[in-house]
């Protein structure tokens, strides 16, 4: 079996791509193959101990939930075999039994059927599935109890249960750092030196030189350097969080497929988009695009063929990996990405390490678990000190007064019509008491909480707006590409702008002039600066 082939078992296009009943004389080498690179993750311990606890004839129902693509199918497939006998499975929600019905029908079918027999049941459904059953099913119990779910996050109503892949984030963060464990299981099963991918590559190398072999043997190689491993983690965890993209079984072997049997080396085929959904989003991080003095330097160097000599070793040692020259300096700026880390050559890749910084992700990782793991102790009030006085405060006081730049510090802009502008002087400072109560719930975003003359404001904080924020900092101005993000600190200038209003002194401000008005009782107002 050619190497591609066998790889082929990883493809969204492969007929292994999701498991379904088949017989054991299909066991053949693509199922060996996916068998060996199936990671056991803890859901699956969670499945097998809800499923082992439904008794025969007992009346109970399983509701197995995800994404499409995270894997269900795979282990419903793989447990129906052991519980088939006193369990009945319905494995894909989505599906229908007739050509006359839809999915929809199908389940009520299903449910009827349960509740007129005496057995357990399990059903692998999409969330989304879910929601449309709760809108348009017919078996009021389920729809109640899936709304239950799906509004209330309650996971057990009565002798329902739910359990969600997406409760089993593929990526986290620790103490140590981000953390993908099942990329990271994946990729080193995948590349193991006693894996039948590594048997297959060896073999393939003796027997298939043509162009394409060699590329894809090239490609195998590298990825087999854990460096690389880790520097392809970053960019996926790094499009988690700022490009709203999950990470399911499917799309991460789909994925992989691409970066060893695409049509460029491994280093361009990461950045080159297509049809995989994580390619797609990989296309905004490329490196090639960076703009630094060394960055630049290089890519006029290449250009007019002015390297040096520790470049021109560096290249030749590339021949370990079966890699030819590059064509473009664009190309080695992504090798020298992906080898970010990594021990070779000469190492002529560090020294580009400072241009590929990601010292934005190491900040928010920074940040996040100071929120997660706050105590109000004065080390930790200390420790956020820097994000709340010396960046958010400050951002969110240069974006309110975008438009009135002049004003002092503490002073906000509430309103401004014909060249006057309404100011409050407002105390806004970290809210320490209450970020107790916001504990994050996934690595996608933390809750920053402010105290705004006493009263008590938050801001979900994502990758793309501490980016945002920072950038807000050095100067710039928000325009439309930013809207996705800027509307999270529009809501809270709208909130702060609801404080500020009911504060007891105010200024009026065009020019020079300068007008106060401070409230003195209900119905009496003091008017200086006339």
């Amino acid at each position: 079996m050619r190497l591609k082939e066998a790889l082929s078992v990883m493809s969204m296009a492969s007929p292994y791509a999701v498991s379904t009943e088949r017989s054991e004389g299909e066991m053949n080498h693509h199922r060996r193959i996916k068998k060996e690179l199936f990671i056991e993750m803890p859901i699956e311990a969670d499945v097998q101990k809800q499923l082992s606890s439904m008794a025969s004839g007992s009346k109970e129902i399983f509701f197995f939930c995800g994404s499409s693509g995270d894997g269900k199918s795979e282990l419903l497939t793989k447990f129906k075999k052991k519980f088939d006998a006193r369990i009945k499975f319905h494995l894909d929600a989505t599906h229908s039994f007739e050509p006359s019905q839809n999915a929809i029908q199908t389940l009520d079918k299903v449910f009827a059927d349960f509740d007129e027999g005496t057995y357990p049941l399990v059903v692998g459904i999409n969330t989304g599935m879910l929601g449309n059953y709760a809108e348009e099913g017919e078996n009021v119990a389920f729809k109640q109890a899936i709304k239950s779910y799906l509004y209330e996050g309650v996971k057990i109503v009565g002798n329902i249960t739910f359990i969600s892949f997406e409760d089993y984030p593929k990526f986290y963060i620790d103490e140590t750092g981000y953390t993908a464990e099942f990329a990271q299981k994946f990729l080193q099963r995948l590349t193991a030196n006693d894996s039948l991918i590594h048997q297959l590559v060896d073999k393939d190398i003796l027997e298939n030189k043509d162009k394409e072999s060699r590329r894809i043997q090239a490609n195998y190689k590298l990825l087999s350097l854990p460096a690389v491993q880790s520097n392809i983690i970053e960019l996926l965890f790094k499009a988690r969080l700022m490009r709203d993209q999950f990470l399911t079984a499917r799309a991460l072997l789909d994925f992989t497929f691409l970066l060893i049997t695409g049509p460029k080396y491994l280093f361009d085929n990461l950045f080159a988009g297509g049809d995989n959904e994580l390619a797609n989003k990989l296309v905004d991080f490329d490196p090639a695009h960076n703009r630094t003095k060394n960055i630049d330097s290089f890519v006029i160097e290449k250009d007019l063929g002015l390297t040096d000599q520790a470049f021109d070793e560096y290249c030749d040692s590339l021949s370990q990996f079966g890699i030819e020259p590059l064509s473009n300096a664009f190309s080695y700026l992504r090798l020298f990405y992906v080898l970010k880390g990594a021990e070779f050559s000469n190492n002529y890749h560090a020294k580009f390490v400072q241009d590929y910084s990601q010292s934005l992700i190491e900040q928010y990782v920074q940040i996040y678990q100071l929120h997660r793991d706050f105590d109000n102790s004065g080390k930790q009030r200390k420790q956020l000190k820097p994000f709340y006085n010396e960046l958010l405060r400050s951002a969110i006081r240069k974006y309110n007064n975008r438009n009135a730049p002049q004003l002092d510090k503490g002073q906000y802009l509430i309103k401004e019509l014909n060249g006057y502008q309404l100011v409050a002087e407002l105390e806004v400072k970290a809210d320490h008491k209450n970020i107790i109560n916001h504990p994050p719930k996934s690595s996608a975003s933390f809750t920053a909480c402010l105290n705004v003359q006493g009263e008590s404001l938050t801001i979900p904080v994502t990758l793309n707006l501490l980016e945002l924020i920072q950038r807000i900092e050095d100067g710039y101005r928000p325009n439309k590409h930013d809207k996705n993000t800027v509307v999270l600190l529009d809501e809270l200038i709208e909130d702060i702008s609801k404080v500020a209003n009911k504060v007891n002194t105010l200024k009026i401000l065009k020019g020079n002039t300068s007008i106060g008005i401070k409230k003195v009782d209900e119905d009496e107002f003091e008017v200086s600066g006339i």
